[in-house]
This record gives structure tokens, C-alpha cells and sequence, in this order.
């Protein structure tokens, strides 16, 4: 067979005849052997070579109705952005957005999806997809999450009403302002016999009202300290039994708790702090100065594990996190007491790291926090209770900031936060405390401005050393 030599930029045309580069059995129009390359290639309609990819350019517009083939070996690549037209399908193998009838399982195409290739379709060759009209990610209950999910993977979720998103380890909110807004107290000691009592109690911290009936703890319990990852909402420790137990609730609906695990000891005759994210829930100090640092995974019942410890053994210490950051506060280590904050990271485990001293010590402090700013409010020395309030910006380990007063002074509150707001329910006004101080009223403050706490209604009855947590704290959210 003759070679054929041609300059760039000359016309080739072939009638009813076969070509071969590099062979003298041409099988098609044009059959090469070897290596080819082309620079600014342009086609008309949608190219592709059965060994190389990239020949469909970024930002290609599709303006009419494509099939892309996936078959033996890929048959088409798509890189870069793809901008789909409005009313136009774009069709991946068998398995088409936009078609009428897609099927699973089977050649005749009947239902709504029907292949028995490979669905390569919604998370395989294509980077970056605009849609011009809407786009809809899987969804459904939080119990109905995708069972083996990829990271960056999304779902839309009926119960939080809210989009997540799926980090390697667990479920991220996007959007955390949507969330209901309801704070769960557990237990607590009531007046007027000083009685510890098994009540959980919750209300709603966006509305203004009086607290209501949740249900029971399994046990009397007061000073736990509870955690939540938005739909569970767990509390541990408590006094006088001094328990290691870990009891759950889950905060959409009323009920009793149920256990879910233990923590590594005993040490819930004096109070812990606690901090949570969206999937850990963390216990700090308590008992006689204890430094310990526990955690659990809030979605899977078991024992708590060793986290770290705090800079130094602590009681009676307030604890709020942001999505990344776990603070302990204030608290004693007899004979005094300290007014230093410790911070974690809550996502790796480790020992705390000192970060500032609050404006005042003391102990039994009620804390809570958005996704910013942690608060400190109330407490009590070795003279009286206190009413102010302070702040700090959790991501920035600055100095604490004066941010008003209470109506009253108050240690041993019930707080509890949303992103805008915080609730402080009860506790014990007077110091020394005593059966005749304990409140029944409530009052609240407005996260991103300071100022004096408001009246919010009036707890179940009066109450103080309940554990409270949320489903709208601080620590959760995907960002």
C-alpha cells in the first residue's frame, strides 16, 4: 500500500473506501496505529476514543439531547463543568436524568429505573454538574441515612429539616438554624424537702413559656451533666448515688431515658462539665478533683473511653463547644477556686490545653453557647452567688468580655442554648445554698447582643443541679 503524506491544513476526503495509518488492514473509515495527538480538537457533536479521555472540553454546553456510552472500557469522559439546558436529557449508559422510563434489573425498561449495567450515574465521572431548575439529594429520617455513605455525600433529613453531609465519620449539618429549638433537663433536687427527683423536663428556648413534662430518668438524680447531638440527648453522673451510669433520650419525642452505657468510673458526686458535637459526646472532672476526660459516640449505645485529661483536676466546672472546640471553665480544686479555661479538639482525642482565665472564679457556673460565643453566667464564691454574665469567642482563645447580669444571682441553673439564644432555668440563689433558695423561674439572653437577661416563664417546679442540654447547641452543625 502507498504512504500518503499530507500537510497540515489539507483537506482528506474519503468515499465509500477505508483508511489506515500505520496498517495495510484498514478495519473502519479511519484506523490509526500508534500514537495520536491533537491540540484544539473540535466536535460538532460529542467525541470520544475508546483509550483516551478528555476529549469532551470543560464547560461544554449541551444544547440537545446526548447519550454519554459507558460500555467495555470507558467510551466517554467528562471533565471540567457540564451545563445542562433547560428541557434537554443527558442520558449516562442506560440510565438517564430527565427520561420518562429508567429502570433496575431487567432489558425492558418498565419502572423507574431498569439496567443491568453499571449505574455510573449521580457520583461517577462527572465533577461539577449546574442545574438550572432544581436538584434533589437522597432523603428521609435520620434512621433511613444511606447505609454505606462516601464522604461528601449528601442527604436531606425529614426529622432536623435540614441538609447534611457526610464527613468519613459521621453526619454534618450544613444549615443548624432550622432545628426545633427544645432543651431537656434531667433530674434535679426541689423544694420545699430537698428532695432529689427522677423529672425530665423540657421547653422550647425560640418561644417564651413555661416548661412541660418530658418524662422520667431511670434512677433519683442530680448535678449530671448532659450532652446531645441533636436527636439524642444523654446525661450522666449524679448525686448522692454517685453514678457512672449514662442514661439517652431522644429529644423529638417525650419518654423515659434508657441506659446507654457507663462511664469509665464513678465520679458524678460532684458535677462534671460536658461539651458535645454532632457525633461526640465528652464528660470532664467531677468527683474529688478528678481530671479525667471520657467520650462516647452519640448515634451507637456503648461505654465511654478515654479522651485526655484537663490541665488540672476540677469540680463543679461549666463546659459548651462549638462544632470543632470543647471548653471547661471555672470549677475548684480544694481549697480554692480556679478561674481558668481548658479547651479541646473535639474531633481528636488528647490532653486540654490551658487557653485564659475568666474575668471571675467560681464554681457551679451555667454555661452554654452558639456556634460562636460561649457564655458564662452566675455561680457562686466564697461570699455569695453570682449574677454576672461574661463571653468569650470560641475560635479565636481570647479574653473574656463582660456581658451583662442576670435578674438574680443564680449557681446550679439548668442552661441550655439555640444559635441565637440561652435559657436558665432554676437554681440556687443564695450561697451558702439552702432549701428556701431554690428557684422555679426562668429567664433567657440573645447570644449576639450583651445585655441583662430577661424573663423566659417558670420551670415544672422549682429546681436546681439539673443537667439541660439541647437540640439547637452550639456544638453541632456541619460548618
Amino acid at each position: 500500500m502507498a504512504n500518503i503524506r499530507r500537510e497540515f491544513g489539507d483537506d482528506l476526503t474519503l468515499k465509500n473506501g477505508k483508511l489506515g495509518i500505520n496498517t495495510i488492514t484498514a478495519q473502519e473509515k479511519v484506523d490509526v496505529v500508534g500514537v495520536v495527538k491533537g491540540q484544539d480538537l473540535y466536535a460538532t457533536g460529542v467525541s470520544s476514543l475508546t483509550a483516551y479521555e478528555g476529549f469532551l472540553r470543560a464547560d461544554n454546553q449541551i444544547v440537545e439531547n446526548t447519550t454519554l456510552e459507558f460500555g467495555q472500557g470507558l467510551k466517554s469522559s467528562l471533565s471540567g463543568e457540564i451545563i445542562v439546558g433547560t428541557g434537554v436529557t443527558v442520558t449516562i449508559g442506560v440510565v438517564g436524568l430527565g427520561t420518562t422510563s429508567v429502570g433496575v434489573g431487567t432489558h425492558t425498561i418498565q419502572n423507574n429505573i431498569d439496567t443491568t449495567d453499571i449505574n455510573l450515574a449521580g457520583g461517577s465521572q462527572i465533577e461539577c454538574l449546574k442545574v438550572y431548575n432544581t436538584f434533589t439529594p437522597p432523603n428521609g429520617g435520620t434512621n433511613e441515612r444511606p447505609y454505606a455513605p462516601k464522604p461528601g455525600e449528601l442527604y436531606y433529613n425529614y426529622d432536623f429539616k435540614t441538609i447534611e453531609f457526610f464527613d468519613g465519620n459521621g453526619w454534618r449539618q450544613v444549615d443548624n438554624t432550622t432545628r426545633s429549638g427544645r432543651a431537656v433537663s434531667f433530674g434535679g433536687l426541689v423544694n420545699p424537702s430537698v428532695t432529689v427527683v427522677k423529672t425530665i423536663g423540657y421547653w422550647n428556648i425560640h418561644t417564651l413559656g413555661n416548661a412541660q413534662n418530658f418524662g422520667e430518668a431511670t434512677l433519683n438524680t442530680r448535678m449530671n451533666a448532659a450532652c446531645s447531638n441533636g436527636s439524642r440527648g444523654l446525661f450522666a453522673g449524679a448525686f448522692p448515688a454517685n453514678q457512672e451510669t449514662i442514661e439517652y433520650v431522644t429529644i423529638p419525642s417525650e419518654g423515659n431515658s434508657i441506659d446507654f452505657g457507663d462511664l469509665s468510673e464513678d465520679r458524678g458526686d460532684v458535677q462534671m462539665g460536658s461539651a458535645s458535637s454532632s457525633t461526640r459526646g465528652i464528660w470532664a472532672g467531677g468527683s474529688q478533683e478528678e481530671n479525667i476526660i471520657d467520650y462516647v459516640e452519640m448515634a451507637t449505645l456503648g461505654d465511654a473511653l478515654d479522651f485526655g485529661d484537663l490541665t488540672q483536676g476540677r469540680r463543679n466546672l461549666g463546659g459548651f463547644s462549638s462544632p470543632t472546640r470543647g471548653v471547661f471553665s471555672s470549677g475548684g480544686e480544694s481549697p480554692s477556686f480556679k478561674n481558668n479555661n481548658d479547651y479541646i479538639t473535639i474531633a481528636s482525642k488528647g490532653n486540654a490545653i490551658l487557653w485564659n482565665e475568666i474575668v471571675r472564679s467560681g464554681l457551679s457556673g451555667n454555661c452554654a453557647s452558639n456556634q460562636i460565643r460561649g457564655v458564662f453566667a452566675g455561680g457562686y464564691n466564697t461570699v455569695d452567688t453570682i449574677k454576672s454574665m461574661d463571653y468569650v469567642t470560641i475560635a479565636s482563645l481570647g479574653n473574656t468580655i463582660e456581658f451583662g447580669d442576670l435578674s438574680i444571682g443564680r449557681h446550679g441553673a439548668a442552661a441550655a442554648s439555640t444559635q441565637t439564644r440561652v435559657a436558665f432555668a432554676g437554681g440556687f440563689t443564695t450561697f451558702p445554698a439552702s432549701s428556701s433558695s431554690v428557684a422555679i423561674s426562668m429567664e433567657y439572653i440573645e447570644i449576639a447582643s450583651t445585655g441583662n437577661a430577661l424573663d423566659f416563664g417558670d420551670y415544672l417546679t422549682t429546681i436546681a443541679q439539673a443537667g439541660a442540654t439541647s437540640d439547637s447547641h452550639g456544638g453541632l452543625g456541619g460548618f
